[in-house]
């Protein structure tokens, strides 16, 4: 269970792009062209010189407390640093729009099509070469460029004295579910996001000693030109040390991102009504994605039984965040769940007693599980049930960004962490939040939830997902809660395989993390 999880601040995040210029004298002017955009950004490091200290344990593993080497893009003063990309379906292409200035105005402009073709961040972005003492190459290599930068990454951090206290864009990294369908990339204007990263090239201490390296980072030319990014390089002399003592205890920290509101400790009186009007929460079922067959040789002593993995994803549409807060009963590992409403401000506009919550003991959960929030069944062809998955309890928090350009998309949910999103043994009352324009996935790998296919014939299948399946929460939309994805079950006992055709010309079955 290493699943990042998170949940809302509340209310829902707007945005809005400030026009006010900062006087020209400040440092880290941009060059204003009268008849074209302004640059975008630039390249800086932090410092000329930085020491970086990499963990060795006893099996030669190796890594850093943050990779981060101190270069930073900074946003233009008067405008941030600020890409969209969306398709209109799963059949269309991403499209990136970027928000330029031009003639003191803030304007979009469309980018070509081959500039950002997933939604890992910008690829190829940034060169990096590292040379020894000597002079001798160690390493060139291009690097993915983040502007969503995480805390561990580097992070986004305020460069100008005059820039803005706070940054609205996204802090959780640059990562894409198969079925994204619009996500946002930004550097507040005056600020700065992380560039370029040392990791595995150092990992081998005995071909690159501790010493003194040069560090260059550039951007490449086809970013400079299509995004407006002058020709700096950011040079830095990195000392690397290597030590066996980690100052985490062997694992790095990971700290919250955010405090959510929480809920009373004490339990609402009656069942609560739920508003006639105003926003509600609209879940969506994702197609299943990361599907695999497993299974063992049928002639050995300790056999399991073929079963069928597949990865599911629950996102919220909004435009009003899905809030299910959890009261404990006494000396009971249950709590009753309540669903909460707002209005468009972020106002509690209502409650309404909605199912209950339950105490997962099993390792690797140890968390608050909300039932009935999805279920997973395998079809025959003809559409009726071959085999049900047995997960029924979910610890709700937004995962995966799915669609942060819908209405109320909050662009920075808070807490991602399973024991902090979902609670503790000794909890009192808990609150998960599902927060717009994200979606919460699993994979059902284990016994009980992947299908057991050991008595399914070979053929054509179906996975069937079905969001809020008992109708117990209150939504805008039930019509687009359950998703298909087709299957091909092949192969012999012990040995199954299976094929996935494309979704609308989606195949992407990238690894997830399993829960």
């Amino acid at each position: 269970m290493s699943r990042a999880k998170s949940r809302i601040a509340l209310p829902i995040v707007a945005i809005a792009v400030a026009t006010s210029a900062v006087a020209a004298s400040m440092p880290g002017a941009f060059a204003q062209a009268a008849a074209k955009p302004e640059l975008s950004g630039r390249l800086v490091a932090a410092a000329t010189s930085t020491t970086m200290e990499r963990y060795a344990d006893e099996d030669g593993n190796v890594w850093f407390d943050n990779p981060s080497i101190g270069s930073y893009l900074i946003a233009n003063r008067n405008v941030p640093f600020e890409l969209r990309t969306t398709r209109k379906s799963y059949k269309d292409p991403i499209v990136t729009k970027q928000l330029v200035r031009v003639n003191g105005k803030n304007v979009w402009r469309t980018l070509p099509n081959s500039l950002i073709k997933n939604w890992n961040g910008l690829d190829a972005f940034a060169r990096v070469t590292m040379t020894n003492a000597a002079g001798k190459k160690i390493s060139d290599q291009t690097q993915t460029y983040c502007p969503n930068s995480s805390a561990y990454e580097g992070g986004s951090v305020r460069y100008l004295p005059g820039a803005p206290d706070t940054s609205p864009y996204p802090n959780f990294g640059c990562y894409g579910n198969p079925f994204t369908l619009g996500m946002v990339y930004g550097v507040q204007k005056g600020w700065g996001s992380a560039v370029g990263q040392l990791g595995e090239e150092l990992s081998d201490t005995k071909k690159v000693p501790d010493g003194v390296y040069t560090v260059k980072v550039s951007v490449e030319k086809k970013y400079r030109d299509a995004l407006g990014i002058s020709n700096d390089i950011a040079t830095i002399k990195v000392t690397v040390k290597t030590t066996k003592e980690d100052p985490h205890g062997g694992h790095l920290a990971k700290g919250k991102q955010g405090v959510a509101p929480k809920p009373a400790a004490k339990e609402p009186t009656g069942q609560g009504a739920v508003p006639r009007t105003g926003p509600k929460p609209d879940l969506r079922a994702l197609p299943s994605f990361g599907i695999f067959a497993e299974g063992d040789d049928p002639d050995t002593p300790e056999k399991e039984r073929d079963t069928l993995g597949f990865g599911a994803n629950v996102w919220n549409a909004g435009p009003s965040p899905l809030v299910v807060d959890g009261f404990r009963r006494p000396s009971e590992d249950i709590m009753d769940a309540y669903q909460y409403f707002y209005d468009a401000n972020g106002k509690p506009t209502g409650y309404k007693k909605t199912g209950t919550m339950e105490w997962d003991p099993r390792e690797s959960h140890h968390h608050w599980h909300f039932k009935d929030f999805a279920q997973y069944t395998l079809l025959k062809e003809n559409k009726t049930e071959a085999v049900r998955s047995h997960k029924e309890a979910f610890c709700l928090a937004p995962t995966d960004a799915i669609d942060l350009l819908v209405k109320g998309a909050n662009w920075q949910p808070g807490d991602r962490d399973l024991h902090t999103a979902c609670g503790g043994k000794t909890a009192l009352s808990i609150r998960e939040v599902l927060d717009v324009g994200h979606g919460d996935t699993y994979t059902q790998a284990r016994a009980g939830q992947a299908f057991d296919i050991q008595d399914l014939p070979n053929g054509v299948y179906f996975i069937k997902i079905e969001a809020n399946p008992m109708k117990n929460l209150y939504e805008s939309n039930l019509k687009n809660n359950v998703s298909l994805r087709k299957v091909i079950l092949g192969g012999k006992p012990g040995a199954r395989t299976v094929q996935v055709p494309p979704y609308e010309g989606i195949d992407s079955e990238g690894p997830l993390a399993r829960r």
